[in-house]
């Protein structure tokens, strides 16, 4: 669940922070959040 909420703040930070981006760029970081997220469910329990 933790990792979730991180990457829940990501996205809201991101769509907040960068209104004007465009679906490229959202699509870019929707993947790195992904990669992160996943990467961050091997070293933080649950």
């Amino acid at each position: 669940m933790k990792v979730f909420i991180l990457w829940l703040i990501g996205v809201i930070l991101w769509n907040f922070g960068y209104p004007s981006a465009s679906p490229l760029e959202d699509v870019v970081v929707a993947v790195l959040l992904s990669i992160i997220s996943a990467y961050l469910k091997k070293f933080v329990k649950n």
